[in-house]
């Protein structure tokens, strides 16, 4: 009987494929599911599965109200000659595109409310129906009583005060108060932003993330996020990738993904074919687990040469899909890449954090890199197809992050703590010279006098400084936002 040390040798994989082919396909595939219950309907393993349909789209549901003093009015901001209406109207278009563009359903109330009775009445229907949030636009700097009175319904409250309607008195409190976001501005992408705090919210809470290591399945669910671990046995991914087989799309994958590369180094042809194999067998687990991301333990499966090539480019190609794939069963590495796929459309790329101390420089190193680091709906930034440089196997995209760009690094410590800092892009480093893995670049940080001080391990860094959406993320859910040490503690 041969083991899995040896399932890469000729003979121990003519065994295998022997075995495999003498099982039915129905009871090969009960191989993976503990009932009949679990198992998917029909064994079809060379349909194509749409990754982007893993990607939850929950229901989102967010109440809204126009809150003011009852017009006309004689003096007080925002003043006399303030088109209210017109105001009324633009914004109220502006948050309706928005909600409707990231699938929220946003229920306004029909006339402002400008009394007592009308907000007792409102603050009843949010306490009945229970929304996931309650958006209250400010026109009137004398309304902020009644602002405060919905935030206190029991559910995240975003207000909106447009300049003209707050002083810094009144968002002093509210606006650091667990639950509440106040956007005060006239940019109406801040309230965008804080609906998509909201549906990124309703995303943990339907998401599952599958945890591909072991030798066991349990399921748990995560606190305050929400979202359900569901642990499977390691071997269930390379028993997948041993059945399937190769396929139209496999070529097609491959050979896009050769085409779209800046330059090969080490991939053969039949690497990436390998490659995008991984990718498609990585897609049937998620879906027949009806689960909607997933980390796996793929150092122990190359370590233990199960598999011919490691996840490196599948875990990619997932991330631009806007569906997570993380690396060496990290769940909390694997929540982080869903943060910034959730909060901000963006794939993150979870890494190895290098000090570099010639240049007081933090490094990001790690072989499985989104390219489309603008947004989910945006070009892919150049990348090049390499090996998988610990193994030297497979394929892995070295992506090159843009000199000058700025970034955010965040780290979920657990489901209550998250470790946030920014930074900027100085430059790519090559390997070689430099050895550890492809995608490989240095960070000048902010607010770190030594770059040995940055917190945390498997960082995810994202495009973008979004310190103050993280925060206002945090501030909403209650969780703890904790920050490298801007002096060094070592003295």
């Amino acid at each position: 009987m041969c083991d899995e040390h040896c399932m890469l040798s000729a003979g121990c994989a003519l065994s295998r494929r022997r075995f495999m082919k003498s099982l039915s396909a129905s009871a090969l595939g009960m191989l993976l599911y503990r009932t009949v219950e679990d198992a998917p309907a029909a064994v079809n393993l060379g349909e194509t599965i749409d990754l982007a349909g893993l990607r939850p789209k929950p229901l989102v549901n967010i109440m809204s109200a126009t809150v003011r003093i009852k017009p006309p009015y004689w003096l007080g901001w925002p003043g006399t000659s303030y088109n209210l209406e017109g105001s009324r109207q633009k914004y109220d278009m502006a948050f309706s595109e928005a909600a409707k563009g990231m699938g929220v359903t946003l229920e306004d109330a029909p006339e402002p409310l400008e009394s007592d009775e009308a907000i007792n009445a409102f603050v009843k229907a949010v306490e009945d129906k229970k929304p996931h949030a309650v958006v209250v636009k400010l026109q009137h700097m004398g309304s902020w009583h009644w602002a405060d009175r919905i935030s206190r319904a029991g559910v995240p409250t975003i207000i909106f005060a447009p300049v003209g309607t707050a002083f810094t008195g009144h968002v002093l409190e509210i606006s650091r108060r667990p639950g509440v976001r106040v956007v005060s501005s006239l940019e109406a992408s801040g309230v965008a932003q804080a609906m998509r705090m909201v549906r990124a919210k309703r995303q943990f809470e339907e998401s599952r993330l599958l945890v591909v290591a072991g030798q066991n399945r349990s399921e748990t669910v995560l606190e305050r996020l929400g979202t359900k671990i569901r642990y499977i046995p390691r071997r269930s991914l390379h028993e997948m990738f041993e059945r399937m087989p190769v396929t139209d799309e496999m070529h097609e994958i491959a050979s896009e993904r050769r085409k779209s590369a800046e330059s090969i180094v080490e991939p053969s042809e039949e690497d990436t074919v390998n490659a995008a194999r991984s990718f498609v067998a990585a897609k049937r687990l998620l879906r027949d687990e009806r689960a909607n991301a997933l980390t796996t333990d793929c150092l122990g499966m190359v370590t233990a040469r199960v598999v011919p090539t490691p996840p490196c480019m599948a875990a990619s190609m997932f991330q631009d899909a806007g569906v997570t794939y993380g690396c060496e069963a990290d769940v909390f590495g694997a929540i982080s890449l869903m943060f910034s796929s959730y909060l901000f459309d963006k794939p993150g790329f979870m890494n190895d954090p290098v000090p570099e101390t010639v240049k007081n420089l933090l490094i990001a190193a790690h072989c499985s890199c989104g390219a489309k680091l603008n947004g989910l709906a945006g070009s892919e930034e150049p990348f090049i197809l390499r090996s998988h440089s610990e193994s030297d196997l497979g394929v892995s995209m070295q992506v090159l992050w843009k000199p000058g760009q700025r970034v955010t690094l965040v780290r979920f410590q657990g489901p209550n703590e998250l470790i946030l800092d920014t930074g900027t892009v100085t430059g790519n480093v090559d390997t070689p010279p430099a050895g550890g893995c492809r995608t490989n670049f240095e960070i000048q940080m902010d607010r770190v006098e030594d770059a040995r001080d940055v917190l945390g391990f498997h960082q995810v860094v994202f495009y973008g400084d979004h310190r103050r959406d993280v925060e206002d993320f945090c501030q909403m859910y209650g969780i703890d936002v904790v920050n490298s040490p801007q002096n060094s503690p070592r003295g």
